[in-house]
């Protein structure tokens, strides 16, 4: 059954917080990771973040957790895939936890030519994801490369991937769910998925999006890589998924059968109040923005901390740093330090690229590709209006003409403030 109503608001006058015993029944990550700031801006004053807990707990006790196929878009023909975009509207149901993309196809080489998969290889199958929700707001405008990095350091392992055991049964990689060759000589299929998650955490719905409403539409906006196979001789392989042997205008690959689904998860059935039968939602955890994005930084230089500002009224999450240098990815050897730090100059973290690594490996059991530097700030998010003008910084041995920052964040920010904060210019 597909739940459509109201919003319950916090002054219709039901008893939320008998819902469940107390506030106490929250797991304890979540107890740790509320701000003052939801409390002290969100709704009437008499809805209070014990309110709010309340309601939340009484969703995951008693909503029930779905999980549908909403869209399948095929696209026939050969190679005119690449560079599509795809605006896909998304089921106005429920409350939406997170939509999964799952994309299959075929990729073939040429009768004299090899393709050889790049270090992110099927990650940047698109080259721009963006979800848009019912105000017409972007929480989510990134690469495919990006969300898949994101969904390893949530998973704490390597997104989709199977590991090999030494059990008598026949346990480990049976099927192809996340799969790409190495290298292609004829015609292979592939298949990879990508989560754009909505709700900070299954337990933690921060972030969702009520969607039971009829006016208003949301959509995922989905680019297809228009350079998903690259020439041989290419300087800058970060973006592709693949490179070939031929250096031959378009004579590089050819992509066909392509398959999108679009799975939304949502918790549908939702506990109601009781006198006015509207659904009982957290609205202090619903008028969060939970917001995945990127930029690139040009122009980075060796021989200084070379600082890039974190926006202001963000709860930042985590960083992800790639240093592309003019197409070099080394594994540390062009960096002395990298760093997080705060208005008064002093650095909450100054990691060496081995130091930063070595936490990396604690989060996920491996490494990412090399230049990619991952910050994890879920034990102490950076609250950038607490530590005033915040910024990361690196600091290069070595940096080659063209080098850049691609600077990936996962934040949080409340609706009521301003939507496009900025921060201040570096000094």
């Amino acid at each position: 059954m597909l739940t459509r109503g109201k919003v319950l608001r916090a002054n219709s006058g039901f008893p939320i917080a008998s819902a469940f015993n107390s506030a106490n029944e929250l797991p304890s990550f979540r107890k740790r990771y509320l701000t003052s700031q939801a409390t002290a801006q969100q709704g009437p004053a008499q809805y209070t973040q014990a309110n709010d807990s309340a309601a939340q707990s009484a969703v995951l006790k008693n909503a029930q957790p779905m999980i549908q196929q909403v869209n399948l878009t095929s696209i026939p023909g050969n190679n005119t895939a690449q560079g599509q975009v795809l605006n896909i509207p998304l089921q106005n149901v429920g409350l939406n936890t997170k939509i999964t993309v799952e994309v299959s196809g075929t990729i073939a080489a040429a009768a004299a030519e090899t393709l050889v998969k790049t270090a992110w290889s099927l990650s940047n199958f698109f080259s721009n994801i963006q979800l848009t929700d019912l105000s017409n707001y972007q929480r989510i405008n990134t690469s495919g490369l990006h969300l898949f990095a994101l969904a390893c350091l949530k998973a704490k392992g390597v997104y989709g991937a199977a590991y090999m055991t030494d059990s008598p049964v026949g346990m480990g990689s049976n099927y192809r769910v996340n799969f790409s060759p190495s290298s292609v000589t004829g015609a292979v299929n592939f298949r990879i998925f990508f989560e754009l998650p909505l709700a900070y955490h299954k337990w933690d719905l921060r972030g969702a999006i009520y969607a039971a409403v009829t006016s208003a539409q949301w959509r995922v906006q989905l680019t297809i890589n228009p350079n998903l196979v690259m020439p041989s001789g290419t300087v800058d392989t970060l973006n592709g998924c693949f490179v070939s042997n031929s250096a031959a205008a378009g004579s590089q690959g050819t992509l066909s059968n392509v398959v999108i689904k679009i799975y939304q998860h949502y918790l549908d059935q939702l506990p109601r109040n009781q006198k006015t039968g509207a659904p009982i939602v957290p609205l202090i955890s619903l008028a969060w923005d939970y917001l995945i994005q990127s930029t690139t930084v040009p122009n980075v230089a060796a021989g200084a901390d070379f600082p890039v500002q974190y926006a202001n009224f963000r709860t930042f999450l985590s960083t992800i740093a790639i240093l592309d240098n003019a197409g070099t990815f080394n594994a540390g050897s062009d960096l002395n330090y990298l760093g997080i730090q705060v208005a008064n100059q002093v650095f909450l973290q100054q990691l060496d690229p081995f130091m930063s690594t070595l936490q990396n490996r604690q989060n996920i059991g491996g490494d990412f590709p090399a230049g990619t530097y991952v910050f994890d700030h879920r034990e102490k998010p950076i609250v950038t209006n607490q530590y005033g003008n915040t910024q990361f910084v690196a600091n290069l041995s070595q940096a080659n003409a063209g080098a850049s920052l691609v600077m990936m964040y996962e934040m949080l920010s409340l609706q009521s403030q301003a939507i496009n904060a900025g921060s201040l210019a570096a000094a």
